[in-house]
């Protein structure tokens, strides 16, 4: 996935929209592509921003065919509870609760979850649930999240409803 995310990160980028994640999901089933991103300045996305990224990295997919076989493409923003990814992730939702899987044991421990407290360096410190202090390395990070709270509820709320109300009917 490095090699899909290195070719269609420029594209995103040129559009005006941050990669977050990139990851094949469904198995050999259902095999789909899954590409979020997020504008910066809101961190959010609508649909027609999805679509603009979609019609985009298929001209680019469709050219460079760098995935082996039938597959389908999602675009999606990456949501309230949102994965965290890069290392800015961790500094910009410092204050926000997250849980953090290592791809190790440290302290016993391959799970956390607390409240980030930011980062020094390339280094997460998180406050735990359990009251103590942590550090992990972002290299020891296999997967981070946030989690659902009525903080990050309030802090992500959309910046436009317009619609959310009306049921269209058609045919």
């Amino acid at each position: 996935m490095d090699t899909v995310a290195r070719l269609i990160e420029p594209e995103v980028k040129a559009l005006g929209y941050e990669l977050v994640r990139v990851a094949m999901i469904g198995g050999t089933s259902d095999p789909t592509l899954q590409v979020m991103a997020e504008r910066p300045d809101t961190r959010q996305l609508d649909l027609g921003d999805c679509e603009r990224i979609s019609r985009r990295l298929s001209e680019i997919l469709d050219l460079a065919d760098p995935i082996e076989g039938a597959y389908r493409l999602e675009v999606s923003s990456p949501g309230i509870d949102r994965p965290l990814t890069r290392l800015k992730d961790f500094r910009d939702w410092a204050g926000f609760e997250a849980r953090i899987a290592l791809t190790a044991p440290k302290a016993s421990r391959k799970q956390f979850s607390g409240t980030l407290e930011g980062l020094t360096g390339e280094t997460v410190k998180l406050l735990g649930k359990d009251g103590q202090n942590y550090e992990v390395a972002f290299s020891e990070i296999a997967s981070a999240k946030l989690l659902l709270t009525d903080k990050l509820i309030k802090a992500t709320a959309p910046l436009s409803t317009e619609g959310a109300d009306t049921i269209k009917m058609e045919g």
